[in-house]
């Protein structure tokens, strides 16, 4: 079964759109947790299963960020025109009245630090990577767990918006610690 949410915001400038499932459309409301959920036509088991869908905060941080899948890189940015990794996190907390820092280093500083074997999605990692490993320069949010592995989403100057794995040997070795703001 497959289930689509989209969102919707007044205060964002992010182009978002409803998805239709079935003959259920949902729209998220950035006021509330929960998704408005209108019946469109007949009863059909998707409907139900949408109805019964409890969505945390955290759920919807993660959809929002995911839209910028294959965004470039852009130092600085915070736009579908661009974006750094801060810019992605930065948006999709924000956009859920959650204000963290704009960069990397200080966003490290909220919340409370989390071991690894405690993540939850919604959580955030944070990296020392290339030549400045003494302090901290990458973020990514945590996305899925799966197989004892932490998929995350976050913004490379290779390859732009994209979901690694913490398993991947470059991210493992520049891991520096976890913190959950949620």
């Amino acid at each position: 079964m497959l289930l689509i949410v989209g969102f919707s915001s007044c205060k964002s400038s992010k182009r978002t759109t409803s998805s239709s499932v079935g003959s259920t459309k949902i729209i998220t409301k950035k006021s509330t947790n929960e998704p408005t959920v209108f019946n469109t036509g007949t009863q059909n088991s998707v409907e139900a299963t949408a109805s019964k869908v409890s969505y945390s905060t955290a759920d919807y941080i993660i959809t929002f960020a995911k839209q910028f899948e294959g965004v470039r890189y852009k130092w600085g940015g915070t736009t579908e025109a661009g974006m750094d990794c801060s810019g992605l996190v930065y948006e999709s907390f924000k956009t859920y009245d959650i204000i963290l820092p704009r960069a990397s280093k200080d966003m490290a500083k909220r919340g409370e630090k989390v071991a690894l074997k405690d993540v939850l999605h919604g959580d955030l990692l944070f990296f020392k990577t290339g030549n400045r490993r003494n302090s901290i320069n990458h973020v990514g949010l945590i996305v899925a767990i799966r197989n004892n592995d932490i998929e995350f989403i976050h913004s490379t100057s290779s390859k732009g918006v994209i979901i690694s794995r913490l398993n991947e040997s470059y991210w493992l070795n520049a891991f520096h610690e976890a913190r959950r703001v949620l």
